[in-house]
C-alpha cells in the first residue's frame, strides 16, 4: 500500500469538543501523526458527549469523541503548571503544525504563543481557531453553534413569519469551521515548504459561516447589492413552485427544482393541465393552488417512489433520510463508506469513513480513538526520554 498523503507531517493537537477535533481529525485521517494533548483526569469535553454505546454513559464510550478523535495518539499534560509547558515546549521542537483552539488570550498567557514557540521552531506553522478571531472587539466573546447561527443572520430565514426564528440542527457550524481549518493549515505548510514562509493561522468560526453555509454569503451580497433582507414565508414551498419539502406515504422528499426543470418535473407528474395553469412557477400568488395540485401527488407515494421517478425525469427532488435509511443504504455501503472500528472499551462499532478518496494515497484507519492518556508511556519515554520513574512523578504532581 502506498504511503498516505500526509505521512510525513507531526500534528500537536491541543484543540477540544467539535471544531478543532474535527480539523485534526482530518489530518490524522489521511496519514498526519498527531498526538491529542489532553487535560489529566478529565480530558476532553467531548468525552461526555453523547451518543455513548448502549446509552451508557463513560469518558471512553462516547461516539462522538470517538468519531473525531481516530487516528490519533492520545497523552495527557496540565499546561497550566510550569513543567507542563516545559514538556510541551520539548514537543514543539520536533513538530510541523500546532493547532489550538482555545479562546485567544490562552495561549500568550501560558507563554505559548506563536511568537514563542516559533523560537523553539522556526518551522512551526500553528492554526489557531476561535469563536470571533485572534482580533477584533468579540476576540473574547463565548459563543456556540446557536449564538452563531442568530449572529449570522441564517435564522432569521428559518421557521415560519409569526414565530420566533429557528436554529439550524446540530452542531454544523462547528464541522464547518473544523473542515475549513483544516483547508487553511494544509495551505500554510504547503507555504512554508514551497516559499519557506511559516504563519500562524488565525480561524474564526463565525467567519467562515458568514461566507459559506447556510446561503449566508448569498444573503450578505443580496442585502449589499440590492438592499434584500432575506425573510420567512408560509407553507412548504419558497420562492420557486413546488419547492421544499413534501410529505410521501412513509416520509418527506426534498424539491429543489429550478424553472429549467419545470417542463421535466410536468412530464413526470402526468397531471392534465399543469403546464397551462402554472405557466410560470416564480409566480408566488400561485402557491396555494399549486400546492393543493402536488401536495396529494407526493402523498399517494413512497418517498422512493417519488426520488426514482424524479431521477428519470433529471429533476432535482430527492427523499429525505432518516439517520437509519442512511446506514442501511446501498449505496453508500456498496462503496465501503461506512465502516468499522475496533474500540478496546466499545468494541467493534460502525462510523462513517472517509470525505474523500484519495486513488493513490489512501484513506486509512490507523487506530481508533485514544484512551484518555494511553500513549503517555509511548511518547513521554520513547520520544522524549523520560523514565517511568519520571512519569510516576510528573502523575503525582498533576502534570500528566
Amino acid at each position: 500500500m502506498a504511503e498516505q498523503a500526509l505521512s510525513d507531517v507531526k500534528v500537536l493537537d491541543l484543540t477540544w469538543q467539535i471544531a478543532g477535533p474535527y480539523c485534526t481529525k482530518l489530518l490524522a485521517d489521511y496519514g498526519a501523526d498527531v498526538i491529542k494533548i489532553e487535560r489529566p483526569g478529565t480530558g476532553d469535553p467531548a468525552r461526555t458527549y453523547s451518543p455513548f454505546l448502549h446509552d451508557e454513559p463513560h469518558p471512553e464510550k462516547s461516539g462522538y469523541f470517538m468519531y473525531l478523535n481516530n487516528n490519533k495518539r492520545g497523552i495527557t499534560l496540565n499546561l497550566k503548571t510550569k513543567s507542563g509547558q516545559k514538556i510541551f515546549k520539548e514537543l514543539v521542537k520536533d513538530v510541523d503544525i500546532v493547532v489550538e483552539n482555545f479562546s485567544p488570550r490562552v495561549m500568550p498567557r501560558l507563554g505559548l504563543s506563536y511568537e514563542e514557540l516559533k523560537k523553539i521552531n522556526p518551522n512551526l506553522v500553528m492554526t489557531s481557531i476561535s469563536n470571533f478571531g485572534q482580533t477584533g472587539p468579540y476576540r473574547d466573546y463565548k459563543a456556540s453553534n446557536l449564538i452563531e447561527d442568530a449572529m449570522g443572520h441564517t435564522m432569521l430565514t428559518r421557521g415560519t413569519p409569526d414565530r420566533e426564528p429557528s436554529k439550524s440542527s446540530g452542531d454544523a457550524m462547528l464541522y464547518q469551521g473544523g473542515n475549513m481549518a483544516a483547508a487553511a493549515t494544509m495551505l500554510a505548510l504547503w507555504t512554508r515548504d514551497d516559499q519557506g514562509i511559516c504563519q500562524q493561522i488565525d480561524v474564526s468560526i463565525m467567519e467562515v459561516h458568514l461566507t459559506s453555509i447556510d446561503f449566508r454569503g448569498t444573503y450578505l451580497l443580496s442585502y449589499q447589492y440590492a438592499g434584500i433582507i432575506a425573510h420567512r414565508e408560509y407553507g412548504l414551498s419558497f420562492g420557486i413552485l413546488p419547492m421544499g419539502v413534501f410529505n410521501t406515504i412513509d416520509g418527506f422528499i426534498e424539491s429543489a427544482i429550478t424553472p429549467v426543470q419545470w417542463p421535466r418535473v410536468i412530464q413526470m407528474l402526468e397531471i392534465p393541465d399543469l403546464a397551462e395553469r402554472f405557466p410560470n412557477i416564480l409566480d408566488m400568488s400561485k402557491k396555494e393552488e399549486m400546492e393543493a395540485v402536488i401536495i396529494p401527488w407526493f402523498f399517494e407515494r413512497t418517498k422512493r417512489e417519488v426520488t426514482e421517478k424524479a431521477q428519470k425525469a433529471k429533476t432535482y427532488i430527492m427523499e429525505e433520510n432518516t439517520p437509519g435509511d442512511a446506514v442501511e443504504d446501498p449505496h453508500f455501503n456498496a462503496r465501503g463508506f461506512f465502516i468499522e472500528v475496533n474500540h478496546p472499551e466499545m468494541g467493534t462499532v460502525k462510523q462513517p469513513g472517509p470525505p474523500f478518496r484519495p486513488t493513490e494515497n489512501p484513506w486509512v484507519l490507523r487506530r481508533p480513538a485514544p484512551l484518555l492518556g494511553q500513549h503517555n508511556s509511548e511518547v513521554y519515554c520513547d520520544q522524549l526520554g523520560y523514565s517511568k520513574q519520571d512519569l510516576v512523578k510528573l502523575r503525582e504532581l498533576g502534570v500528566i
